[in-house]
């Protein structure tokens, strides 16, 4: 009797061995989803990845367009009613209540007017109705919701450079009559031209230049073209362009334009007109 004992021990504890093995196999293949790959919990677990329907039962087989910023909105937390409001019905029949997931069939277009491609979308719930998570499929279907690249800001203008002949400004349209004083008229030519020699201050040097025409004595019409000069200038700083980038000097009866040989005093000044200038030319310097 002792000897059958001993003899079938060794059997017995095979078997249970064997038992155990299969016990333990059949608890870990039960605890992953068979339908998606296992993932790691928090803490070590094994947690399965989440399992999205088929998309062929979806009520809205073709998918919806969805406004994105809507859907921007969600957030973990809100309720199913707050989810209906935004997002609508779910497109796979699971109803409003007792279910823990909602899954969308959601079309996006790549560019405005183009193809289009489709994402499911998944919101888990918790025993009360409240939204825990989210889950897209494919998983890169979630960089739909990153905010667009803002617009790359436009080119800079270019500059506007001073032509290459000097701007000629009347002096008789920006002074009275032997006067070094700007008229109404004069600042407003001034302010016409504002804009272009400000752009061309920034990368060159202003040179005003004041012209009289040959009547009268040399020395008195290069200190009126000086004075002309300076007050140009004046009102070019006053306007906004930098002091330091404006050279103004008088040249007097210099650099005629046209030459009169008309006998009359009258006729002889309106000839010699052209001659009474004040120029402004851009005198390009190293950067």
């Amino acid at each position: 009797m002792s000897t059958s004992s001993a003899s079938t021990s060794p059997l017995l504890r095979s078997l249970s061995l064997g038992l155990a093995v299969l016990l333990f196999s059949a608890c870990a293949s039960h605890g992953r989803k068979a339908d998606g790959p296992a993932t790691m919990e928090a803490g070590g677990a094994e947690a399965a990845a989440p399992a999205f329907p088929d998309p062929r039962k979806a009520s809205l087989k073709e998918g919806l367009f969805v406004d994105i910023d809507s859907l921007r909105l969600f957030a973990r937390g809100m309720s199913k009613r707050q989810l209906y409001s935004l997002l609508g019905t779910p497109h796979f029949g699971e109803g409003m209540w007792g279910v823990r997931e909602w899954n969308y069939l959601f079309n996006f277009r790549s560019t405005p007017g183009g193809d289009y491609f489709t994402c499911q979308f998944m919101v888990s719930f918790d025993s009360k109705g409240i939204a825990q998570d989210s889950h897209w499929k494919p998983a890169a279907c979630a960089a739909v919701l990153q905010p667009p690249a803002p617009p790359p800001p436009p080119p800079p203008p270019a500059p506007v450079v001073m032509p290459t002949e000097p701007l000629r400004l009347s002096a008789d349209a920006l002074f009275a009559f032997d006067s070094a004083v700007l008229t109404a008229e004069g600042r407003r030519s001034i302010d016409a031209v504002l804009d272009q020699v400000r752009s061309a201050s920034q990368v060159q040097t202003i040179q005003v230049l004041g012209y009289t025409d040959r009547i009268g004595a040399d020395a008195y019409n290069l200190d009126l073209s000086q004075r002309r000069a300076h007050a140009v200038r004046d009102a070019l700083v006053q306007g906004g362009v930098p002091a330091a980038a404006i050279m103004a000097e008088g040249r007097g009866k210099a650099n005629p334009l046209v030459q009169c040989d008309s006998a009359g005093r009258k006729a002889l000044i309106a000839c010699l007109a052209p001659n009474r200038r004040v120029e402004l030319s851009g005198m390009a310097t190293p950067r």
